[in-house]
C-alpha cells in the first residue's frame, strides 16, 4: 500500500527545516552589516583613522547591500535561491579570511565592500522562505525572516565578549566558523530541488519594473523605505543621543539602544502574524499611530517653566526620566517592527512570482532612508540645538506616511468594490 503526503504537508515540512536555516543565515549576515561599528572602534586607533575615513567604513556595507540587492534578487530567480544564499555565505566567508589578514585601510575597504553580500541573501532568503510556505502563513513566515536583523544588535554584546577573551582579530574568526557551519547545514539539509530555479524566467529590469507598474508595489516599497529606514537610522543614533541626553558613558548607551533595536526586530513576527488573522492595513494603520503617540512624547525636549509669584519665582522642570524615556523608546521599537513585518507582507503577498526582486526593491528604499536620515538628524540637531528634534522629523515622516497609506488604502478598497476582479 502507497501513503501518499498531502502537498501541504510537505511543503510545512519542508518549511521547518527551511525557515531556521535561512533565519540564522540571515542573524550572521545582519551581524556583517555592523561588524564594524564595534570592531572597528579599535582599527581606528590602530590605524589612527580620521572620522571620515572611519564614517565610509561603516557606511560602505549598508551601501553595497543596496546595490547588490535587486541583482541578487534576479539571480536567484534566474539559478535559484539556495545556490544564490550558498554563494552569499561563501563570499561572507571569505571575507573574514581577508580580514584576518589585512593591515591597511584599504584592505579592511574591501572587506567592507564584500560584507555588502549580506544583502543578497537577503534577497535570496527572502524568494527561499516565500516558495517554502501558503499563504495563508505568510505574514508570520516573513515576518520570522525579518527578525533576522536582530544579528546587527547582537554584534554590540558579543564583540566585546570576544574582544576581552582574546583580541578584536577574534571576532571575523568566530565569524568565519559559524558561517562555515551554516554553509555546510545548508547544503546537507537542502537539494538543489529546493532551489526552485527559473532559468527561463525573465531578467530583465526594464521589463520587470514595467510589470510592477499597475500594481501598489511602489507605493509599498516607499512606505516600507520610511518605516524601515527610520528603524535603522534611529538604531545607529540612539546610541549617542542617550549618552549624551542623559550623561551617560557611550558603552552604557550602546547597550539601552539595544532595547530598541532587538524587540523591534522580533516584534516583526507578531506584525506578520496579526496581518495573517486581521489584515496587513489594520496592523500597519494602528503600529503607525502607536509611533506617533511615541514619538509625540519623545519629541518634548527638558524644559524649564519661571512662574512670577507674588513674592517669589516659582520653577519648574520639565523632562522625561530614563525610565520613562526608554519606555517609550522600546514601544516606538515594537511599533515600528510590526509596522514592518505587516508592510513586508503585503508587498509580498501581491508579488509572489517576483518576490526576490521585490524583496532587492524592499532593500535599497530601506537603505536609502537609513543613509539620508542620519545626516538630516545632524543637520538639524546642529542647526536647532535640541536633541530630541530627531523624534520630531520621524514624527513628521511617519504621519505623511500613515497620511498616503490610509488615503491609499481607501482607493484600493473603493477600486476593488467597483471591479471585483482587479
Amino acid at each position: 500500500m502507497t501513503v501518499q503526503m498531502d502537498p501541504d504537508d510537505d511543503t510545512l515540512a519542508s518549511l521547518w527545516v527551511v525557515l531556521p536555516l535561512a533565519l540564522f543565515g540571515f542573524v550572521v549576515a545582519a551581524g556583517c552589516w555592523t561588524l564594524f561599528a564595534v570592531a572597528g572602534v579599535h582599527l581606528r586607533a590602530e590605524l589612527e583613522l580620521s572620522s571620515l575615513q572611519f564614517g565610509i567604513l561603516l557606511a560602505v556595507p549598508m551601501a553595497v547591500s543596496a546595490l547588490l540587492a535587486v541583482p541578487a534578487g534576479l539571480a536567484a530567480r534566474k539559478f535559484g535561491a539556495r545556490n544564490i544564499m550558498l554563494f552569499c555565505l561563501a563570499g561572507l566567508a571569505l571575507c573574514m579570511v581577508f580580514m584576518l589578514t589585512a593591515d591597511t585601510y584599504f584592505g579592511y575597504l574591501f572587506v567592507a565592500s564584500g560584507l555588502g553580500l549580506a544583502g543578497g541573501f537577503y534577497s535570496a532568503g527572502l524568494q527561499f522562505v516565500t516558495g517554502h510556505c501558503e499563504p495563508r502563513r505568510l505574514g508570520l513566515v516573513l515576518g520570522t525572516f525579518g527578525a533576522g536583523v536582530t544579528g546587527a544588535g547582537f554584534n554590540y554584546y558579543l564583540v566585546p565578549l570576544f574582544h576581552e577573551a582574546f583580541s578584536w582579530h577574534g571576532v571575523p574568526l568566530a565569524y568565519l566558523i559559524v558561517l562555515l557551519l551554516i554553509l555546510a547545514l545548508l547544503m546537507l539539509l537542502t537539494s538543489s530541488e529546493d532551489s526552485r530555479a527559473e532559468p527561463g524566467s525573465e531578467t530583465s529590469v526594464r521589463i520587470l519594473l514595467r510589470q510592477l507598474r499597475h500594481h501598489r508595489t511602489w507605493h509599498l516599497c516607499a512606505y516600507f523605505g520610511v518605516v524601515a529606514g527610520s528603524f535603522f537610522a534611529l538604531a545607529l543614533w540612539l546610541p549617542d543621543y542617550l549618552a549624551s541626553q542623559f550623561d551617560l558613558p557611550v558603552q552604557t548607551g550602546a547597550s539601552l539602544a539595544q532595547w530598541f533595536v532587538i524587540p523591534g526586530a522580533l516584534a516583526q513576527v507578531v506584525g506578520g502574524g496579526l496581518s495573517d488573522r486581521f489584515g496587513s492595513g489594520r496592523v500597519i494603520s494602528r503600529s503607525l499611530l502607536l509611533c506617533l503617540v511615541s514619538l509625540f512624547v519623545l519629541s518634548y525636549p527638558p524644559m524649564t517653566l519661571f512662574i512670577r509669584g507674588v513674592d517669589d519665582t516659582i520653577r519648574l522642570e520639565f523632562a522625561l526620566p530614563l525610565m520613562m524615556e526608554g519606555a517609550f523608546v522600546v514601544l516606538l521599537g515594537v511599533a515600528l517592527g510590526c509596522a514592518m513585518g505587516s508592510l513586508q507582507r503585503l508587498v509580498i503577498l501581491g508579488n509572489r512570482s517576483v518576490a526576490a526582486f521585490v524583496a532587492g526593491l524592499l532593500l535599497v528604499a530601506a537603505s536609502l532612508v537609513a543613509f539620508v536620515l542620519p545626516v538630516v538628524f545632524g543637520a538639524v540637531n546642529h542647526w536647532l540645538g535640541i536633541r530630541s528634534a530627531v523624534f520630531m522629523i520621524l514624527f513628521l515622516l511617519l504621519f505623511s506616511c500613515l497620511f498616503l497609506f490610509s488615503r491609499d488604502s481607501r482607493e484600493h478598497e473603493r477600486m476593488s468594490l467597483l471591479h471585483p476582479g482587479i
